[in-house]
């Protein structure tokens, strides 16, 4: 059994393509909600908004766990080179599909249950627009790890590992409590 990672048939198509027809499919199913369960609809697109989320969550808090182990693997070698696979599969399959429905399904929700005006949801905002600045520096640290750039060393990893947490327990916080 090989460690090299395997290759998609030509008739599948790529991660990236898959991945925007699996956007393209929830963004359609939440769009037949609406319009089949009107009256269903805002807890129906919640449930995607949050499923979204855990997705999202879940590839933030991977991938920076994922560059810690690939700064310590020799460039060039068998390891690292595994690394740039997964990496990119993680970022193009799921944290940016998912990343894109949450914001997409999120500000349908905002508009719905006429938030705008809230302080928490501007809180809330302000939290999501740094983890998606996260989620852009998380994928342009994936491209030099890809091009062997990285000069960042596993210890800063580590830290940055922590900073998608902190920022969901803030958003989680102020969605449910609504402080202000």
């Amino acid at each position: 059994m090989s460690d090299a990672p395997s290759t998609v048939s030509p008739q599948a198509g790529s991660p990236a393509r898959r991945a925007a027809i699996a956007l393209v499919v929830t963004i359609l199913l939440a769009a037949a909600f609406v319009l089949i369960f009107p009256a269903d609809a805002y807890l129906w697109i919640k449930s995607f908004h949050v499923i979204a989320i855990i997705a999202w969550m879940a590839a933030m808090l991977y991938l920076p766990r994922l560059f810690v182990y690939h700064a310590e693997a020799p460039v060039g070698s068998a390891q690292s080179e595994n690394f740039k696979v997964m990496e990119g599969r993680l970022l193009s399959i799921i944290a940016t599909p998912a990343m894109i429905i949450a914001w997409v399904l999120g500000l349908w929700l905002a508009t719905a249950g006429h938030f705008w005006s809230a302080p928490w949801l501007h809180a809330k905002i302000t939290l999501v627009l740094l983890l998606s600045g996260l989620h852009g520096y998380l994928s342009a640290s994936a491209r030099a790890f890809r091009e062997d750039r990285n000069t960042k060393p596993a210890r800063h990893w580590r830290i940055i590992n922590e900073v998608p947490a902190v920022l969901m327990i803030g958003i989680v916080i102020l969605v449910i409590v609504k402080p202000f």
